[in-house]
């Protein structure tokens, strides 16, 4: 007996939106599988993330392309049936074996959804249910708390990607409307809003329900400022003022600096959360290494600076946000492991940027991705430790060593060997083996999760210094750290006596 294929909408962004019936299918689906750009990242993933369950597959299909530029041989339009094609053969896969696969879908799954896709090639051969969901345009007139359509008025939904005079014909005899996919089809979008004298009463609603929603009249808004999320709303004439303002004016935006970690490596150890704030952020500010690992934004502006200017980065993000800018300070793994959170939030605590907001969002530390590849050597108690002597001075850093090691700490070495100071981990070694014993095992990761990954597995007696770079994660075992056969690493979580 085959599995059975559901399409199941997530709504327009509120998770509170999402519907029971989708919640249930959710977590009692063997397998669920959701679209993402090739930054690998899936709002439909992010909503959804509630109700997964451990043990389900996932499967991202990812799209090859997300603009007509391609050169594959059929163009845009091959490229893009090419992907349907090995994406449905994939969840038929599944389905042939008898497991039941979720296809998430933002808003509804039959409303400019990629799910009619993966539905036209697979519901002719496997039993399908497809769950609506609310859908964008939906949310945005409840956000201008604006009805639509009275009485015989007619509404019609438009693609913005149509040519700006045929959008224009379209609403010059309409009553109604709601434009899909701006972003860089905006210019074109409000020239047809004016073309067609409806400029005055049209409205802009970006990521509607979200806290992250901005509305706007449709005249006042910045082409470069425009995300896909977004749309462009004509409500109904015969409607008076709704929950927003004409033309409010509320004064100068706040601004705000949220601190962002984008994990040590693979974009897809970036959190939806982390990756929502850098997709909404005006101003990215960071080390240039790690603002290059951020898929480019136009309508954005990178801030690139050099890896020890980190109090003036800090003051420069949050001049940005007092001018209303919402800035995101890029670090890489954790910003709160030796990283931009203390910097910003140590400056920001200074009388001239009283007021401005600072959140942080937490990411996947190079200790946990490391020790992750080798199996669980953090399974006990733990240290984690600089080498840098760049803002603390040597005696405390070996000091701080030398009482880890005597606690029988795990320890976690971050910044272990530079070119300005090649001799501190031979230093370090040697204050570490006061206390240890040269068979104490040693794991070293370079570039976990980038593309020149390794990873050794050694003994502290071994450990060659000159083998190791600023790229590398050095973890010092504990008395209870063990190697398996199998060459997997791990510490006991149980401790003796």
């Amino acid at each position: 007996m085959s599995g059975r294929l559901y399409g199941v909408g997530l709504g327009p962004g509120d998770p509170e939106l999402v519907t029971v019936k989708a919640a249930q299918l959710i977590g009692a689906a063997d397998v669920v599988a959701f679209h993402a750009a090739q930054h690998g990242r899936s709002v439909a993933r992010a909503l959804a993330a509630p109700y997964l369950r451990e043990g389900q597959v996932e499967e991202l299909l990812i799209y090859p392309v997300t603009t007509e530029a391609t050169d594959h041989p059929g163009g845009y339009q091959g490229a893009i049936d090419e992907f349907y094609e090995c994406a449905a053969a994939r969840l038929a896969t599944h389905l042939d074996a008898g497991r039941d696969v979720v296809v998430l879908a933002e808003g509804d799954p039959f409303f400019y959804g990629s799910y009619m896709h993966m539905h036209k090639r697979l519901a002719s051969r496997y039993p399908t249910e497809v769950v609506p969901g609310v859908t964008s345009v939906s949310g945005a007139a409840a956000v201008l708390g604006r009805p639509l359509v009275e009485r015989d008025e007619v509404l019609t939904v438009l693609p913005g990607t149509l040519p700006a005079d045929e959008l224009a014909e379209w609403l010059a005899t309409t009553d109604s409307a709601a434009v899909m996919k701006l972003g860089r089809t905006f210019g074109g979008v409000r020239e047809a809003f004016d073309a067609a004298g409806v400029l005055d009463r049209a409205w802009y609603v970006e990521r509607a329900t979200t806290d992250r929603q901005r509305v706007a009249p449709l005249a006042d808004v910045d082409p470069e400022s425009v995300p896909y999320f977004s749309l462009a709303l004509l409500p109904s004439p015969l409607t008076g003022p709704g929950n927003v303002a004409e033309r409010a004016d509320d004064g100068p935006r706040a601004g705000e600096v949220v601190v962002v970690g984008l994990g040590p490596g693979k974009r897809s150890w970036t959190t939806p959360e982390a990756a929502e704030a850098l997709a909404g952020a005006d101003d990215l500010v960071g080390y240039g290494p790690y603002l290059a690992r951020v898929p480019a934004n136009p309508r954005q502006t990178r801030h690139a600076s050099d890896n020890r200017v980190e109090a003036e980065r800090a003051a420069h993000a949050l001049r940005l946000a007092q001018s209303g800018r919402r800035v995101a300070v890029v670090s890489s793994g954790d910003p709160g492991v030796f990283a931009m959170a203390a910097a910003v939030l140590e400056v920001a605590d200074q009388p001239e940027f009283a007021g401005v907001e600072v959140r942080v969002l937490p990411g996947l530390t190079a200790a946990q991705a490391v020790a992750s590849r080798v199996g669980a050597p953090l399974g006990h108690d733990f240290a984690v430790i600089s080498l840098s002597d760049v803002l603390k001075p040597w005696d405390v850093v070996v000091d701080r060593l030398r009482h880890a090691a005597a606690a029988d700490l795990v320890i976690a070495l971050y910044n272990p060997r530079s070119k300005a100071r090649p001799h501190q981990l031979g230093e370090a070694l040697e204050a570490l083996l006061e206390v240890r014993k040269p068979e104490t095992v040693v794991v070293v990761g370079r570039d976990v999760g980038g593309p020149e990954e390794s990873l050794t597995v050694t003994t502290l007696g071994d450990l060659d210094p000159d083998t190791v770079d600023m790229r590398c994660l050095v973890l010092i075992g504990s008395t209870q750290t063990r190697v398996t056969p199998s060459g997997r690493v791990f510490t006991s979580r149980r401790y003796p006596g």
